[in-house]
């Protein structure tokens, strides 16, 4: 891969750069709960600015599945990278100038290159969310074509979308020179050192709330390893398989077949299969907890998060091992009543990683908004804000992001 600080000034001043990043921050009731996908594209934001270039952010937020909605509009994520910014020590060269980010609303079907910046002092302005338009997930060539045509460079620092051939990351490659942004390279960098030096046994944390999107990194990643821990929505599924009531908490529909498969590819490779033995409920998401055995639970109960005797299981597990992959909440860690599981988790790995023999990696923005909520992100060997391309690429799959700038 290229990446944009091999190039030299004069390769790059006064280019206009359409710079794609991943700004999917956690948000509940119109709040950003953890920025530290924003706080880690700020390095490639100060590198371009410093090379005196003007910068076009592309970004989503959610799955607006193409229609456009105020709920994810990127508004609030405009104000706090430009505060973030503007508080960075790294950024007082601009005395002020450029640090404002503008949230361009208009259809940028209908936007112009020569329109995007307002004054020749304007140095950041952002697109609004990308996935307002259909065209972005089928990855359609023409909607790319356009999109480049608003730059000069093109620049991918979204490592975390980077599994997926949307046309702001795969297409619009054939239409501007493309490179690596620093947060790419990072990720990458680190994952490749992962993938070689791993240490056996292996553990892998699992959680989310959608069997069915990681069934296949589940599969692929099982002969690699000694245990996979499911927790969160996707044990719900799970304890279902296995006769247990889940009362009316999350689950998704017609995954038998999908957790059979699991059972049966562990049993084949020797990999132990963990899951909730109890389990903390409440009759809403507000709701106080309260700690069940998986037999005992009623038609009216929400199972939010891991209980005592699963978190000291897993603990155990995690004392054990030589190295930890975890990725997904153990429960609806928003309400810190139901963050213990994960906060014991995030505890525990922290402990270990203090030992030169436990290597711990860390991926997806929940589970990293989680290691901030318990200030144990720091102690951690790696951390990676991205979920998917995360796993994908430690499954030894070439991501679609990857290839485009290769």
């Amino acid at each position: 891969m290229k990446k944009i600080h091999d190039l030299s000034l004069s390769e790059i001043e006064l280019k206009k750069i359409l710079l794609r990043l991943d700004l999917n921050v956690p948000m509940e009731n119109g709040n950003i709960i953890d920025f530290t996908r924003i706080e880690k594209i700020i390095p490639t934001l100060i590198f371009l600015l410093k090379n005196n270039t003007k910068i076009i952010i592309i970004s989503h937020i959610g799955r607006p599945k193409g229609k456009t909605s105020e709920l994810m509009s990127l508004k609030p994520i405009a104000e706090k990278l430009e505060n973030i910014l503007k508080n960075s020590p790294d950024a007082s060269f601009l005395y002020g100038a450029g640090q404002t980010i503008r949230l361009l609303k208009k259809d940028l079907k209908e936007i112009t290159k020569e329109e995007l910046f307002i004054s020749k002092d304007e140095k950041i302005v952002m697109l609004e969310n990308i996935r307002f338009y259909e065209e972005e997930e089928n990855n359609d060539d023409n909607f790319a074509k356009k999109l480049s045509s608003l730059g000069d460079i093109y620049v991918n620092d979204a490592f975390s979308c980077s599994h997926r051939s949307h046309a702001s990351i795969d297409k619009i490659t054939k239409y501007l020179p493309s490179f690596a942004g620093i947060q790419f390279n990072e990720e990458i960098g680190a994952l490749k050192k992962i993938t070689s030096e791993i240490k056996k046994p292996i553990t892998c944390i699992i959680g989310g709330s959608k069997i069915s999107t990681k069934i296949n990194i589940i599969k692929n990643l099982i002969p690699k390893l000694d245990n996979i821990i499911i927790v969160g929505g996707m044990a719900n599924n799970i304890l279902k398989y296995k006769g247990y009531s889940i009362g009316k908490s999350i689950e998704e529909e017609n995954c038998e077949t999908i957790v059979d498969e699991i059972f049966k590819t562990v049993k084949k490779y020797g990999c132990s299969l963990i899951f909730p033995e109890d389990v903390a409920v409440g009759k809403n998401k507000g709701d106080s907890p309260k700690i069940k055995k998986i037999n005992e639970i009623k038609n009216d109960d929400l199972i939010l998060d891991i209980g005592p005797i699963t978190i000291n299981n897993i603990k155990n597990i995690i004392e054990t091992s030589k190295t930890v992959l975890w990725n997904g909440p153990a429960g609806y860690f928003e309400n810190p009543d139901f963050r213990k599981g994960s906060s014991e988790i995030a505890k525990k790995i922290a402990e270990r990683s203090k030992d030169n023999s436990f290597y711990s990696v860390a991926g997806g923005g929940d589970t990293i908004a989680v290691l901030n909520l318990t200030d144990t992100l720091k102690y951690l060997n790696f951390s990676s804000t991205a979920g998917g391309a995360f796993l994908e690429y430690l499954e030894g799959k070439e991501l679609p992001g990857i290839k485009a700038l290769s």
